[in-house]
């Protein structure tokens, strides 16, 4: 079995972001973590080298990819400085991110957000029950996690598969469920580590996990973010190219308000809203069939009439529907034709529309020649 005096041996071949000395004696060497045939790596760099050395973290892939026994390798920039303040204000770390190759988005149709502006809404629940229900609709999907902190979708889907190197030998395969291909950083942890990252490592292992994993030809990749506004919902919709965002509220007014930002954030950088969907509208007793609006009820059909986008429907809190997430079974596998999964299916068939729609309005468009 490998060890971390092999790994620097590898990066011994590699030069480092200055040129000369090589990656492991450089000293921008920041982190090297091994766990199950895995291989976690963080080279640090100043922000304005980031360009620079995207080859120098692609060489570095790919050296440590050859020592004999290594599985899945993860290499990922990060930069921090501080940069210069007003007198008395707070500094604050600066990062900067290369562009990586896209080849493995070039085969993916549209790519979707599925986002809230706070977390413990069911926005994951939401987006795996929306990616069921789309390839229940005829399309291919792919579903990615991109909440490094609190990954889901392992859990959501019942899987503990680790994701395998793609044919290539040089991007990762994703686990296919359900008829979903699937992605999470959570398929390259352990379930009870803790994932102590600074931003740009995070952003640097989004990065890989959107673009270095082989999706293959897909219609819909559906993108489940992480609650908030930050730095993870900003790098997404600005190099992932977006055809849209799906955002998840629950009716009482403490969730709606954070809804507000988040369509506010998607509409600051151009990803057009394709709806807001109200999660845990309403209880329905299991006993007496009789119903109760815990969280009050309506708010995010108000929410799309004030901001002038369309309401995508509402889903119950169910004890169904929690178990089956518990389960690894979303109620859209689970009971596809119950009650309870009809609002999910409702809602693929909306953004599945919305879609099309685009595309339509997309060639309709003149194309200019000129000579």
């Amino acid at each position: 079995m490998f060890n971390n005096d092999d790994i620097h041996t590898a990066l011994r071949a590699v030069k480092g972001p200055d040129g000369v000395a090589s990656l492991a004696d450089s000293g921008a060497l920041s982190g090297v973590n091994i766990r199950d045939g895995k291989v976690f790596v963080t080279i640090s760099i100043e922000p304005e080298q980031a360009a620079a050395a995207e080859p120098v973290r692609l060489a570095a892939e790919q050296a440590i990819k050859a020592i004999p026994g290594v599985g899945v390798v993860m290499v990922a920039l990060t930069s921090e400085r501080a940069p210069a303040t007003r007198s008395g204000s707070r500094e604050e770390s600066t990062s900067s991110h290369a562009p990586v190759p896209s080849s493995g988005l070039d085969r993916v149709k549209k790519i979707i957000a599925v986002a809230s502006g706070k977390g413990g809404v069911g926005k994951s629940t939401t987006a795996a029950n929306l990616a069921i229900g789309l390839t229940r609709l005829g399309q291919k999907v792919g579903l990615l996690d991109a909440d490094v902190f609190g990954p889901s979708l392992p859990r959501l889907f019942g899987v503990s598969d680790k994701p395998e190197l793609a044919d290539d030998g040089k991007m990762l395969a994703p686990v296919e469920k359900f008829g979903v291909k699937l992605m999470s950083i959570g398929f390259l942890v352990e379930d009870d580590a803790a994932i102590v990252w600074r931003g740009p490592m995070v952003m640097s292992a989004m990065t890989q996990l959107l673009r270095e994993v082989a999706w293959g030809d897909l219609d819909v990749l559906v993108v489940d973010m992480p609650p908030g506004t930050g730095d993870v919902q900003l790098t997404m919709a600005q190099n992932a190219s977006l055809a849209g965002a799906v955002i998840v509220s629950t009716p009482q007014d403490l969730a709606l308000i954070d809804a507000r930002r988040g369509i506010a954030m998607f509409k600051q950088v151009h990803v057009p809203i394709l709806g807001l969907f109200e999660n845990m509208s309403y209880f329905l007793c299991p006993h007496c069939g009789g119903r109760s609006e815990i969280f009050s009820h309506g708010g995010a059909r108000a929410e799309a009439a004030k901001f002038e986008v369309p309401f995508l429907g509402e889903a119950p809190l169910d004890m169904s529907i929690r178990r089956g997430s518990d389960e690894g079974l979303p109620i859209m596998v689970s009971a596809p034709e119950s009650e309870q999964a009809r609002p999910y299916l409702a809602l693929a068939e909306m953004v599945k529309e919305a879609l099309a729609q685009e595309m339509r309005a997309t060639a309709r468009k003149p194309k200019i020649v000129i000579g």
